[in-house]
């Protein structure tokens, strides 16, 4: 694959259509013609780019909402890859310009297509658009980081050192690797310590310094509970073990062992990144689909791989577990003015009392705002949120050596202004939403004992490891109301 252009455009804040900045970096000479189908066309001026690529995302003249252009039926669109048509370039089009989108933030590369115009390749045929988005997401993760939005002096100083990145990862166009996370600028490219292993061309940087290894083992869990004997609770757990291994040589090589319980349930639904080099086939054929299977590989799960420079996940599992951590039931009754509210958590035998957070947000939705609040409760601390119709039950880091908590009172409705809305929960229709994280502790049991991560390496690593519980869609709905059912769960 070769970039053919690239291109970092940033909006104004609030005015749709306004370019902040816009910069096209030198992977290649950009001035040159590029391929486009079996044509060659030239690269518009920088000053055209912009403009042609706000309007076909339509994020220019919002107030005209079709462009004919653009908006005809005639036209098939294939996101992420957009055509921008050329004008007064003979109707010449850029075709596939591949864009990535975070907040104010657009990214876009012209990858090479070498194949014929017409009839126009599929975008499943092309490894180069693959390859393009690929790499474009690289980018977004190193000037802004995952899911974070820096400063802007902190996103300027990451664009000054792009060039210089492009040079490492993208020399003359042609990606080697995608660019390195969150801002971190690669060393020069090292090279080739002695012995028989040659570089790869997609790992043009080694590690150097001191060697660590750190893997993290988060479980989720989801759950609805009903509250009635008609309706049967659902839950949900899965899990991800995220890897940083920083380790001289080459190829370095590590293993990664999982652990389970004697009583634990074999591990369901494992995929697996393709950095690892071989694997025992009986790790990948337990599926949750098919439900129960006694002879099921229930470990220990060894996973030997050579990693990547960049944080990444080694895999990632779902675990059919006989009871949620926290089991509750809310019961709200309407009495003339008010609403009568009851809420009881019990924390569950198998689950180390001791929370990094807790948390038990309850919502009242299309009524007016509250009035006044008489409620207790038998542990923590009860926040109120007039304007948001929202209590919330602060539990803190420990449940009663009861493992019980409860709250119960009145929520009068006096005010005339409507607080918040939602079409789902409406009447009696409510639901209280848990958020917690136990840290050191899975509900599956499964582990990585640091003794167990093995490093072939000439120096002797640091090994960190950590594990952690999560709560993630976990609702407990109103016994007295009609709750939506679900037929089942989706790991996320």
């Amino acid at each position: 694959m070769s970039l053919r252009a690239l291109w970092v455009l940033s909006q104004e804040k609030g005015e749709p259509g306004k370019v902040r900045f816009s910069r096209r970096f030198p992977t290649v000479e950009f001035r040159a013609k590029s391929l486009v189908g079996s044509q060659y066309v030239a690269v518009p001026e920088d000053r055209d780019i912009p403009q042609l690529l706000l309007t076909e995302l339509g994020l220019l003249d919002s107030d005209k909402p079709y462009v004919d252009a653009r908006d005809n039926c005639a036209r098939q669109h294939r996101s992420p890859a957009v055509e921008l048509r050329l004008n007064g370039q003979g109707e010449k089009t850029l075709w596939p310009v591949i864009t990535v989108i975070q907040g104010t933030l657009i990214l876009a590369c012209l990858p090479l297509v070498e194949a014929p115009s017409e009839p126009r390749p599929s975008l499943a045929s092309l490894a180069s658009v693959s390859q393009g988005l690929a790499f474009l997401t690289g980018l977004q993760d190193f000037l802004c980081g995952p899911g974070s939005k820096p400063e802007p002096d902190v996103l300027a100083s990451r664009l000054a050192a792009l060039p210089s990145v492009l040079l490492q990862v993208c020399p003359l166009g042609r990606p080697l690797d995608t660019p390195p996370p969150a801002g971190l600028v690669p060393a020069a490219v090292s090279p080739s310590p002695g012995g028989a292993q040659k570089q790869p061309a997609w790992k043009p940087v080694v590690h150097r310094g001191r060697a660590t290894v750190s893997v993290a083992l988060t479980e989720k869990v989801k759950s609805m509970q009903y509250g009635k004997s008609s309706r049967q609770d659902l839950w949900d757990v899965y899990g991800k073990v995220m890897c940083k291994c920083e380790v001289e040589g080459i190829l370095p090589s590590v293993t990664v062992t999982l652990t389970l319980p004697p009583n634990g349930s074999p591990l369901q639904d494992v995929l697996v990144h393709p950095c690892m080099t071989s694997l025992d086939a009986s790790i990948l054929t337990a599926c949750s689909v098919d439900g129960n299977d006694g002879s099921a590989f229930s470990g220990p799960y060894k996973f030997p791989f050579s990693p990547p420079l960049e944080p990444f996940r080694l895999c990632s599992y779902t675990s059919q577990v006989p009871v949620p951590p926290i089991l509750g039931s809310y019961q709200l009754r309407e009495e003339e003015k008010h609403l009568k509210v009851n809420v009881v958590l019990k924390l569950h035998e198998s689950v180390k009392n001791s929370f990094e957070y807790c948390e038990a947000h309850i919502p009242f939705f299309n009524h007016n705002l509250m009035g006044s609040v008489e409620v207790k409760v038998s542990s923590g601390q009860l926040e109120v949120s007039k304007e948001k119709n929202l209590l919330v039950w602060v539990l803190g880091q420990k449940f009663p050596k009861s493992r019980e908590a409860t709250l119960d009172g009145t929520v009068n409705f006096s005010g005339t202004v409507a607080g918040p809305t939602d079409p789902l929960c409406t009447g009696l229709t409510a639901y209280v939403k848990l958020y917690f994280r136990v840290p050191d502790l899975t509900l599956s049991g499964c582990c990585v004992d640091q003794h167990s991560v093995q490093v072939y390496s000439s120096a002797k690593p640091r090994i960190l490891t950590t594990r952690e519980l999560v709560s993630s869609e976990y609702y407990i709905w109103n016994s007295t109301g009609d709750a939506p059912v679900s037929s089942g769960l989706t790991a996320l």
